[in-house]
This record gives C-alpha cells, sequence and structure tokens, in this order.
C-alpha cells in the first residue's frame, strides 16, 4: 500500500488495525521495528481491537525489541475515532466487526491575491472570510462577493469501509451516498 501511493515511512502518524487475523498483524512489528531503526522521535498512534496491545508487548518482548518513540493505542469504540487537518474518521460496532466511515472535509479553493489588491483590501482577517466565499458589505455601500476571489471549492466526500459479510440495515444506511472502499456484502 505505501508503495502505490509513495509514503515514506517516517511520514505514517497512525496505523489502524482492523481485526487480529494474520493478514493485517504479521507485519505490524516489523514495520514497527524499522520505524524505531530510523531513529523516528515522533508519537505513533495505533487504532485496533482490543488484544492488540497485548500482542504487540508479547512480540516485543520475544524479539526483545525496545521502541524510541511513543507508541499511543486506542481501542475501537462506536464513534469518532480520529480527524486530521483534512478527514474525520468514525467507526460503528456491526455484530463482531467494526465499519468504518471516512469524511473528507471541503477544501477552499485557491485565493486570487492580486484581484484582492486589486480593491485595496488589506491583508488580515478579511482575506479569510473571502476565501471562504463570504461576501463582503463596504462602508460605500459596496458589496464584494467573495466567490469571486476564489477558485471553486473542492467538495468533500463520505467513503465507508464495510468489514462484515452480512448485510443489515446498519451496513446500507451507512453505505448511502458514499464510497465503498471494500465490500463484502451478501444479500
Amino acid at each position: 500500500m505505501m508503495e502505490k501511493k509513495t509514503i515514506k515511512m517516517s511520514q505514517i502518524s497512525k496505523i489502524i488495525i482492523t481485526d487480529l487475523s494474520t493478514e493485517n498483524i504479521s507485519g505490524l512489528l516489523g514495520l514497527l521495528s524499522s520505524l524505531s531503526l530510523i531513529n523516528r522521535k515522533k508519537v505513533l498512534n495505533i487504532y485496533g481491537i482490543k488484544g492488540l496491545e497485548k500482542y504487540l508487548d508479547f512480540g516485543k518482548k520475544y524479539s526483545q525489541t525496545k521502541f524510541r518513540y511513543n507508541l499511543y493505542f486506542h481501542i475501537f469504540q462506536t464513534g469518532f475515532i480520529a480527524k486530521n487537518k483534512s478527514y474525520y474518521m468514525y467507526s460503528m460496532l456491526n455484530h463482531i466487526k467494526f465499519e468504518f466511515l471516512l469524511f473528507s472535509k471541503e477544501q477552499n479553493g485557491k485565493f486570487y491575491l492580486n484581484y484582492a489588491k486589486k480593491f485595496n483590501l488589506i491583508q488580515g482577517p478579511l482575506y479569510g472570510k473571502l476565501k471562504k466565499g463570504y461576501s463582503l458589505l463596504l462602508p460605500d455601500g459596496f458589496v464584494i462577493n467573495g466567490d469571486k476571489f476564489t477558485n471553486k471549492n473542492k467538495k468533500g466526500c463520505k467513503k465507508s469501509l464495510i468489514m462484515y459479510k452480512y448485510c443489515t440495515r446498519n451496513s446500507i444506511e451507512i453505505n448511502e451516498e458514499s464510497e465503498t472502499l471494500q465490500n463484502r456484502l451478501k444479500i
């Protein structure tokens, strides 16, 4: 996965493990050890189900490995999991597996600085308001439309990750109006 997206190991800040199957956790201890070998100092957050922390503790003990960075474990619960500057992630328990929703935030278009300078606007909070698309009323009664100062905003999207193979009402509702990343539903 990292090779396809050209993600550097030093850029990893969060790891999400959906279940304790061997295909999900077999290379985790090796990845964490490699991060330690490259002298990582940043905190690493690992999100997973109950038992993952115990698995890693046993793996560290038997391989006599120590990490040079802090690891924080977060156990999945229904609701909000994590956020970044560009997305929010939620989880919901469906029988014995978790299902996930990933919401990307709307991104503002590029601000036309030269166009704003033509109106003799002072740099500061007004630029931020215009970039978000607000209209401003000047003291002389002239209205400045914020949509003219930026490219089109890029809308956010909703993506779902359905892990359970049987169709439930919850799965169908989660899946509505979202792009499905992995779908193993059987109707």
